[in-house]
């Protein structure tokens, strides 16, 4: 007999849950539409059918990430950790500074600050702006064409998630425009910044990007760049499914966010590297996880239930 959609014990959990998200939020960050928007897209995804119950059901490891990270406002990092601003500074122009013509080394972001170009200033925009949708997306034919795949792509992206999160409690690290702002000196309540990305704005008469950053959920979080992580995880499965020609595009936008990153002075070298290892990372542990706890029988049964 197939599950019925309405049961009361259903009803009341998911009143529950939802409910209990809502105060949650309202006491750490307060309200906001969005989060009644999220309550409301889950309900009606979970009553909806079958299958969209059994959809949102998939993506709740994607909820679950986007309540953490907004959570973290409540939690700022510069609480538990000394913010590296200097020092990481000095380090990216030790490891990767740029001699100029009157021998002062400055770093790539500087660099870049001062070679600006309109082409350039879309390309990173545009770039920037597959950061969520493209593994979405990704996650989405999964979810249709290799659903044991989703799966699997879906914890490794929660896992890479969370190593990011431990990074950032554990080494609060201010971003490369934040320098070029305010210097060395610390100020806890310094407002997100869309740094380069501004020119994209103006480019194309839209504040997308000054949208995204005023909800931003810490300035000092850089370290490492999870906008860099993203696309490894993407890259990864799709080479992993054989998708052939997309390879290549997802190959180029993982690799035109890495340079996005620094030439809109929204990252350092050192955070895109950090990124790529935490993605590597991410998918090492998974696929120890994996195979210790998830034999292949009982994934593919799992997988089955949710056709």
């Amino acid at each position: 007999m197939p599950p019925r959609l309405f049961t009361t014990r259903l009803m009341l959990t998911m009143a529950a849950i939802s409910a209990a998200y809502m105060l949650v939020s309202y006491f750490l960050i307060g309200f906001r539409p969005e989060q009644l928007f999220l309550v409301v897209l889950c309900n009606g995804l979970f009553f909806g059918s079958l299958a969209t119950r059994n959809f949102v059901t998939a993506f709740s490891v994607f909820v679950i990430y986007w309540i953490i990270f907004d959570y973290m406002k409540a939690f700022p990092n510069y609480r538990y950790n000394a913010v590296h601003i200097e020092s990481i500074y000095n380090a990216e122009k030790s490891v990767f500074g740029i001699t100029t013509a009157a021998g002062k080394i400055i770093t790539p972001n500087e660099y870049w600050q001062m070679h600006q170009y309109t082409t350039l200033d879309l390309l990173a925009g545009i770039f920037y702006l597959c950061w969520i949708p493209v593994p979405l997306l990704f996650g989405f034919y999964l979810y249709f064409k290799k659903r044991q795949q989703f799966f699997y792509f879906a914890f490794t992206f929660l896992i890479t998630n969370l190593l990011g999160f431990v990074v950032y409690y554990s080494y609060p690290a201010a971003p490369p425009w934040y320098v070029t702002k305010y210097g060395f000196v610390f100020n806890a309540h310094t407002p997100g910044n869309t740094a380069g990305l501004a020119k994209f704005d103006a480019l194309v008469h839209a504040n997308i990007f000054q949208s995204l950053y005023t909800k931003g959920s810490n300035v000092f979080a850089a370290m490492p760049s999870l906008h860099s992580s993203y696309p490894v995880i993407v890259f990864y499965y799709a080479l992993k499914n054989k998708l052939g020609y997309m390879n290549i595009v997802f190959a180029t936008v993982m690799c035109g966010i890495w340079c996005a990153a620094v030439y809109t002075n929204h990252h350092y070298v050192l955070d895109v590297i950090a990124g790529i290892i935490c993605a590597t990372l991410g998918i090492s542990l998974f696929n120890v996880i994996r195979r210790k706890f998830f034999p292949e029988k009982l994934e593919k049964q799992a997988a089955a239930e949710l056709n």
